[in-house]
Order: structure tokens, then sequence, then C-alpha cells
């Protein structure tokens, strides 16, 4: 008969969570998984300010989090700042906040990050991609611990740990000159490398169990894997990481139609990306790949030339 793995949720009606191999909400037991925990655990007890690096989707902010749940300050705020979301001309306001009537639409008074995570964690995502100019406002801060709201000149303290992620090699950025060495020192006094899903494929199958146990009771799903499955699932590869994972389970899942995934549904899945990936339509006469713009609106937009 088929070998099925029944994923079971991790926390049952009455009854005791169910114990899974990990760290905070990090999952695994491979070597390079285990070696992590070890840093962590014993960075928790610290102070420090860390850097997380490593490939896209790898679980940087996962790490973030499970550090701060296993320290001191775990019961105060964990607050994030994504760089690549912060509207350039409110920057100041969201690191440092600012008093109402500070500049035209301040109709209250706003609270910045650092504000907003005092006794606690700010978890700086996408550091790489701080601009330039806003890098020497938040040294300043990490120097002072104070910050300064816009539109004040009474200087507030704040006990904020920094934690930051980022795909990016901060190290040749201050080669560069890109990003301030100074500033560098001050955040990175711990680096931790976050391993890429090829360095641990022996966790997949527990990372597939755990992804099928996350999806809500209420949702319809398969919540089972048959082997043959799993070991097709374990034979691909993974650019997105841990991300890429976890969006194939779900996928899989709430297209199966009984209760099991079996290697049929990830054929189908297969064609459903691939389908998605590219079409006729993604081509324009002059070979350029259309944009979602263009295939709305009809609208031809030229590309970036730095």
């Amino acid at each position: 008969g088929m070998t099925v793995i029944r994923a079971e949720p991790t926390e049952t009606q009455g009854g005791p969570a169910i114990s899974v191999p990990g760290f905070g909400g990090l999952v695994g037991q491979s070597v390079a998984m285990r070696e992590l925990y070890a840093v962590l655990v014993r960075l928790a007890r610290s102070d420090l300010s860390v850097v997380f690096q490593g490939p896209t989707g790898t679980g940087k902010e996962e790490a973030a989090r499970a550090l701060h749940q296993c320290s001191a300050r775990s019961q105060n705020p964990f607050v994030v700042l994504d760089c690549t979301t912060m509207p350039p001309h409110l920057a100041s306001s969201c690191l440092f906040g600012h008093e109402r009537g500070a500049f035209t639409d301040a109709v209250e008074r706003r609270v910045g990050v650092f504000e907003a995570a005092h006794g606690g964690v700010l978890f700086i995502d996408e550091l790489g991609e701080l601009p330039i100019d806003l890098q020497p406002l938040l040294l300043r801060v990490l120097q002072r611990r104070e910050v300064v709201p816009i539109g004040s000149t009474r200087p507030k303290p704040v006990d904020v740990r920094v934690i930051s992620a980022t795909n990016r090699d901060l190290r040749a950025m201050v080669n560069r000159g890109t990003f301030r060495e100074d500033l560098y020192y001050r955040l990175a006094q711990a680096t931790v490398w976050m391993p890429s899903l090829a360095d641990r494929p022996d966790d997949i199958p527990l990372l597939v169990e755990h992804f099928l146990t996350q999806i809500p009771q209420s949702t319809v799903a398969a919540r089972m894997i048959a082997q043959e499955a799993l070991t097709t699932l374990m034979s691909r590869d993974y650019p997105g990481n841990i991300r890429e994972l976890r969006n194939t389970v779900e996928r899989l899942a709430k297209i199966t139609d009984g209760p099991t995934i079996t290697n049929d549904e990830l054929a189908f899945e297969r064609l459903l990306v691939s389908s998605c990936r590219r079409s006729p339509l993604d081509q324009r006469e002059d070979g350029r790949e259309r944009t979602v713009d263009e295939e709305n609106l009809g609208i031809p937009i030229q590309p970036f030339k730095e």
C-alpha cells in the first residue's frame, strides 16, 4: 500500500502541544540548524546587536523573533521596520516620530519605531536598503540612546535592542561606500548566517509536516502527504528557500481533493506554477517582457535606465 505521513495539529484540544524540534518559531533538526540554535541560545542571554544574513526566504525575521522570545526582553515590544516600504519623505518621522503640527498633515502626535520598541526589540528588515542619508541619523540614536521627535527639542531616552536582517553583503557595501562602516560595526556586534534550504534538505519532511499543521482547521485542505510525494518534494530546488516551500505545501494542500497529497497533485501544481510564470502574452513585439501595467492598461512602461 501507499505510505502516508499524517500531520497532526501542534496543539490538540485539551492536550499538551506536540514537541517539534526547533527554537522559537524556527523548525529543523539538521546539523546546520542545531548549530544555529546553539548560537541563538547564547545570544539570547546577551543584549548584543545582531545582524542576520542569508538568502531571501531563509527565516531571518523568524530567527529574530525567536531571539526576542527567549531573551530577557520577551515581555516587551517587538517592532518591525521594513526599509523597503518606508516612504523616503516620512523616513525621519517613522524612525523618531513627530509632534502635532510639526509639518503639513501632522494632525496628531506620532510615536516613532524607537519609542514604540522601548524596552524591547527593534527589528530592521532589509537593512541593506537603508538610504545612505538616513544612516548617520540612525547611528546617532544608537550612540546616544535617545530620540528627538520632529517638531520637538526635548530628547526622549530609548532602551532598545536592535536586530537586523539583510540578504546583501554589508561588508562589500562598506567597501563600496554605500553603507557606513561605523554604523555597520554598531549594528553587527554579532553576525549570524541563516542556512539555505539546500544546506538542510533533511529538514524538508519536518517542515512539510509543520506547514500542514499550520493550515487553519476551518480551511478545506489535505492534512497528509504520501511518502512518494514527499520524496518528490525533497528532490526539488527551492530558490526561495523556506518561504517557497511553505507556499508550495499550502498550495498543494488546498488543490488536493482528498485527505492526502500525492504525486498527481505535485504534477498539477507544477503546471499551475509554470503557466503563471510565463505565457505568450508576457512578451512584447520587441522581445521585452510585458509588465502587469502593460497587460492591464495596454500602456508600455519604459524600462528604468541608470
